[in-house]
Formats: structure tokens, sequence, C-alpha cells
């Protein structure tokens, strides 16, 4: 709630707990030396024995990247998701050596109700920019909740007409009464003027390929399946090949056309290894780097330490994608990089065409409230200012009094007698670091970015075990902190450290964590006196 990213939804009855959707998100440029950050599962790892399984509505990271950790949490619940879901999580779980301890289940749009728990959950087909995705009903006693997922209406999908929106289940589940809905607000503020369709890109990638001189280097999410269709029947058209570049991109083409979901005439789609066999102006590359991820492949060729792949004039690039919030700097400094190479680039600012949203613009949500005429809503999977425009459709529609607002651990208590809030349950943020560990911890980000800020100052002094009086020197060393080269600085800590530890052998104070936090607050003291910085402090004290 209140951001795009780390979806994680519990619904509760009688006692008994199904969980919709385990997600992550990424870091902003302040939360450093974190990969990913995890919805904080702790009331999960709580209640453990009560959880009878995990719905996954589709396969993108913010819905299904927190899978691992969630088993690792609560242990072996059976995860519920369609084939192609499925099929991404799989990989996921072979990663973390988690594959052989999960049953998973595979559920389709349309078939039967399934008991999951005390619920009868069923499942309908929507359109978003990945396949396979679903909207979640789960009926009990109490009533019906019915789960969005993230959709869009799209009435020409690529794939033909079996893959659009269920509009007559949706309208069915209203007919028969909804409870509650929970709904995608993602363009809650997009006008229905600026709706594109996915089909609308297929023509834009024609023409770039058409009147680019070199390769085409086309930058999408590596899950968006039916954009690399797309780019691949255009460069076919125009007599080029394709090269998949980028681990995650190469896994999730090779799942797609193993599943049948993405075709290629024979020889159309090549390995990185044969690039360089190929003329430039018979190449495309399809890559992943699109939000300027440090390690990505399009970031590496920026940089100019991919591999395979070096930026050259001549080279046109291609962002077939939406900035997320937050990766504007690294998509810039990427972009920058690129054109200082040599490369022409063209994003969706230039040619709005080259990319179109799988989220539902505000007809699209306002029919969705339309069809599906719930008792009560919740507007999720956004920012609050998408939050707060989809409750302003929702009120439109007369139903104001019947939205509901949540952040995250909120708690909704939801009956055919009305709706509650005010409860609440623990949550907050997981970090993820580049080892893998798991809570990092905020005090460790804070530590990093204060570091990053302000520098560090490392005060090593050696005393007598017995007395506490100085042996030798103090040793100042210094990293990132604007008074290192101030050799009047550096002599005046060393002159306040002797004179501190002098005082606390007088006093007969000799315990290690009592001297260093007295060395913490002196050295720290002088250089906001002096400096007016706050630099990081540790004293290391080594007894002798």
């Amino acid at each position: 709630m209140g951001e795009i990213g780390k979806n994680m939804y519990v619904v509760e009855h009688d006692d008994r707990i199904v969980v919709i959707d385990a997600g992550v998100t990424f870091p902003g440029p302040d939360q450093m030396g974190v990969d990913l950050i995890l919805p904080d599962m702790t009331y999960l790892a709580d209640n453990q024995h009560r959880i009878d399984g995990l719905i996954l509505t589709h396969g993108h990271e913010d819905h299904i990247g927190a899978v691992p950790w969630f088993i690792r949490e609560v242990g072996e619940v059976p995860i519920y998701g369609t084939r192609f879901t499925l099929a991404l999580v799989r990989g996921k779980l072979d990663e973390h050596r988690l594959l052989g301890n999960v049953e998973m289940i595979e559920i389709a749009a349309g078939e039967p109700r399934r008991a999951i728990g005390p619920f009868e959950a069923e499942f309908l087909r929507v359109t978003h920019s990945i396949p396979d995705c679903v909207a979640v009903a789960l009926h009990s006693p109490a009533g019906t909740l019915v789960h969005t997922g993230d959709f869009m209406f799209d009435h020409l999908p690529i794939g033909g007409p079996e893959k659009r929106s269920d509009i007559a289940g949706l309208a069915r589940l209203g007919e028969q009464g909804v409870l509650v809905l929970l709904a995608d607000s993602t363009n809650a503020e997009v006008p229905a003027s600026a709706k594109k369709y996915e089909r609308s890109v297929g023509p834009a990638m024609s023409a770039i390929f058409a009147t680019s001189p070199g390769r085409v280097i086309v930058t999408t999410f590596s899950s968006h399946i039916d954009r690399m269709q797309q780019v691949i029947d255009a460069a076919y058209r125009d007599g080029r090949v394709v090269g998949v570049v980028g681990r995650s991109m190469v896994r999730n083409v090779n799942i797609a056309r193993n599943l049948g979901y993405l075709k290629a005439p024979e020889g159309v789609i090549i390995s990185d290894k044969e690039i360089d066999k190929v003329p430039d102006d018979e190449l495309v590359l399809l890559t992943t780097g699109s939000q300027g991820e440090p390690l990505s492949a399009l970031r590496r060729m920026a940089n100019g330490a991919h591999p395979k792949v070096d930026i050259k004039p001549g080279d046109t690039v291609v962002y077939s994608s939406r900035r997320i919030p937050g990766n504007e700097l690294a998509i810039d400094e990427t972009i920058n990089r690129l054109v200082g190479a040599g490369a022409k680039v063209v994003t969706p600012d230039d040619r709005p065409e080259v990319h179109a949203s799988g989220h539902g613009v505000r007809d699209d949500l306002l029919w969705m409230l339309q069809l599906v005429r719930p008792r009560f809503f919740a507007p999720i999977h956004g920012e609050v200012r998408h939050q707060k425009a989809h409750a302003a459709l929702a009120a439109g529609l007369g139903i104001p009094e019947r939205t509901i607002i949540m952040e995250n651990g909120d708690v909704l208590d939801v009956s055919a007698d009305g709706v509650t809030t005010g409860q609440r349950v623990e949550s907050g943020l997981t970090y993820v670091d580049s080892f893998g560990t798991q809570d990092v911890g905020e005090a460790v980000v804070r530590d990093r970015r204060h570091m990053s800020e302000d520098g560090l100052v490392l005060v090593v002094v050696q005393v007598d075990a017995h007395d506490g009086s100085i042996s030798g020197s103090p040793e100042i060393v210094t990293r990132g902190f604007a008074g290192s080269e101030d050799a009047t600085l550096i002599d005046a800590i060393r002159e306040k450290v002797e004179e501190s530890l002098r005082e606390s052998s007088e006093e007969h104070i000799h315990e290690v964590d009592v001297l260093q936090k007295q060395l913490h607050d002196v050295v720290g003291s002088l250089i906001n006196r002096k400096m007016r910085q706050r630099p990081v402090i540790l004293p290391v004290i080594v007894e002798v």
C-alpha cells in the first residue's frame, strides 16, 4: 500500500490464512548495499501454522520476487499459480535450492472453483504485460473478496481474443455480489486519451528498424514476453536476427519458447556468441537494463564493461519501458554514457508509441468498478496519490463512504455487517544485500548512508590491560572525511584521545566498552566544533 512494489496481501477467515502474492521492490540510491527489499513477514512467521496457501496473480518481480524468502520464513506452504508464473518461480526456487521443498499447484483462468483453506478460489483471466495473469476471487460464507491483480482492458491483445480480460466473468461476480474489491491503482491519474495498446508497439519498432543504419538495441523488462514477440516479429520483417543478452532475458526467453508463449522462425533468435558474425544492419539485440540496474547488460555496455557488446557510433538504443519512480538518476546516467559512446537513444519521451503500459487507465478502473460493483472498495498497488485518485473515481460512482485508503500493516475487517479499521500488524522493510543476507537492518543501512555523506574516522589505541594507561601513540585513520588532509586537526584528535584515556586511567575506568563510548563522544564533539561535520567515529581499543 502507498507504493508500487513488494505486493503481499493476507486474507483471513475462520482463523485460517491465504496469502496473495509475495513480491519485492528495489532499493533507492540512499539504501546502500541493498539489492532487494522484501515485505516484513513477521506476522506470517508467527502464524505459519494457520497458512493454507500462497496464490500468485502473475510473474512480475513485485509479485513473485520474495517467494524464496517467504518459503524460508513460513515453511512448505502450497503455491498456486498459472503455468508461466510457476515456471518463473521454479527458476527462483532452484537458484535458492528450495525447489524440492515446495508443492506447486498449477491453476488456470476459468477453471472450476477450488478449495484453498476456508475459501473457494476462482481465477479470472486479465490482460497485463506478462502472460498468464489472473484476478482472484475468494468466496467465503462471509462474502466474496476480489483481487484484480495488475490489469488493463485490451480488446486486441497480443496472442488473440482468448487473451482478453474476462469481462463476462467479472460481471457475473458483480451480479452474484462482491463484498470487497482490491484493485490496481497504478494509472489512476492517466486519462483515457493517453491510453496505448500493446499492439501499437510493433509498428513503431518496424519503423525504427527500417530507418536505423546499424544495430538496434531494445531494452525492456525481461518478463515482457508480448513486447519481445513484437520485437522479434518486426526484426524478421526487416530481415534482421535477434540476439538475446542478459541473464534474466535469456532465461525468460528460453522458458517462454519452451512453453509456447514466444514464437520465432527458425534462425531468427541467436545467442550472444553469434552476435559478432552478423552485419550491424541485420542485427537487433534484446537486453536487460531498462531501469539502469548496476549489473544489467545495457548498463555494462554503456560503461564499456560488457564482454560481448561494445556500444559504437551507428547504434540505436530503444527504451521500450517506463521509468519506475526512484530509478531516474540511474537511467539518465546510462543514457548519457550511451550517447557519449556514439549511440542514438530513443525513449518513450521521444516516441511514446515504443511503450504501452500494462496497467489500466482511468476508464479501465471505472469499468472494473462498474463490472464488479463491490460493497466495499480498497485501492491497492500504487502510491498514495494513485490510491487517492482511484478513490475519487469510486466516489464518482457513489461509493465514497465505502472506500478505504489503507497503509502497510493495516487490518481491514469486513463482514456483511460492515467494515472496521484501526487494527494493525507489524510491517516494515526487510533488506537483502548482494550476498543474499536477509534483514540487513535499518541501522546498517543508516550507517552506510552516514559514512557516504560524512566519511569515517577510525581511532586505534593500545592501553594497558591492568591500569588502562595508554601505550604508544593513537593511530588516526580517515576515509571520505573532509578533514583528513588537515594535519592540525589530526594532531588535535590524537591529543584529545590521549587526554581522555589519561583521565579514565586516573579514575580507574578500564572497561573497553566504556572507554570506546568516551572516545566516540570526545572525538565526535571535537570534529563537530572545529569542522561542523559528523563523520562515523569508530574507536578501537586494543588491550596489551
